[in-house]
């Protein structure tokens, strides 16, 4: 079986004329000029001024150019957290750190006159046991006393006097207020350069310059944590708080080199600000 199928036929559209643009142009724009007059004198009036927003526009364009230009080169990552991915930023805690190791020196030097303090008058209680029975007379009055002091009673003095001029400097409070600042800014900018680190690169880097940082975290809490037994006169927290803060400046010293690798690597691969 067969079967024929026929299209049925449509009416044709009639050909489309061309018309040219060049001709039609003139056309509408003399035809907007009839509708909408514009006198001679507007048009010179508004001249000057578009001469000066022009000029008032490049200017501008020139100024905030550079800055939309370097703003993807400081951006490491990509540009979602700004300004915190730049240089700037990135800086701040080499910075900070490089003040809390000279401030971590200065508070062990405050920590080492406060136990001076009480070092000495362990001495000057040692001196005085070796001093020798002073004579009296049968009346009980004290025989006299020779002309020039003996060895042990002239460092006697000399302690006391050192131990008076140690107490003048207050160095207890004074060292206890600088480990509160220590402790604070250490353990804020510690944690603070790794999230900086994350900001401009989106992720961590495993090594010693991170490692070593955790451990001085780790150091400057446990030394404040020894501060409530120190304070009832436990010598082996006052020895031990000593021992972590030597171990803490080591470290520190042992991070410099690495800081300062990285600090390199900071200006090599992000720009201001």
């Amino acid at each position: 079986m067969a079967a024929t199928l026929s299209l049925g036929k449509f009416p044709s559209l009639p050909p489309k004329i061309p018309r040219s643009p060049s001709k039609s142009l003139p056309n509408l724009l003399s035809i907007a000029k009839s509708q909408n007059p514009v006198s001679e004198s507007t048009q010179k009036s508004w001249s000057p001024l578009s001469v000066e927003l022009k000029s008032t526009s490049l200017s501008l364009a020139a100024l905030t150019l550079p800055f939309f230009l370097e703003s993807k080169e400081a951006l490491a990552v990509g540009g979602e957290f700004g300004i915190l991915e730049g240089r700037s930023f990135a800086l701040i805690h080499p910075v900070v750190m490089g003040g809390l190791f000279l401030y971590t020196l200065y508070a062990g030097y405050l920590g080492w006159q406060w136990r001076r303090v009480r070092t000495i008058q362990d001495e000057i209680n040692e001196l005085k046991k070796q001093l020798k029975p002073v004579a009296v007379t049968p009346g009980g009055s004290p025989a006299d006393e020779p002309l020039t002091p003996s060895p042990i009673e002239a460092k006697i003095q000399q302690l006391t006097e050192e131990r008076k001029e140690l107490i003048k400097g207050s160095f207890r409070d004074k060292h206890f207020n600088a480990g509160s600042i220590l402790l604070a800014f250490g353990v804020f900018e510690s944690i603070g350069g790794g999230v900086n680190t994350w900001f401009r690169t989106g992720k961590l880097f495993p090594g010693p310059h991170l490692f070593s940082g955790a451990a001085i975290t780790v150091l400057w809490a446990a030394a404040a944590a020894l501060v409530p037994a120190m304070q009832k006169g436990n010598e082996t927290a006052r020895n031990l708080h000593i021992l972590l803060n030597a171990v803490n400046v080591i470290l520190f010293i042992w991070q410099i080199p690495t800081g300062i690798d990285i600090v390199f690597k900071v200006f090599e691969f992000t720009a201001w600000p």
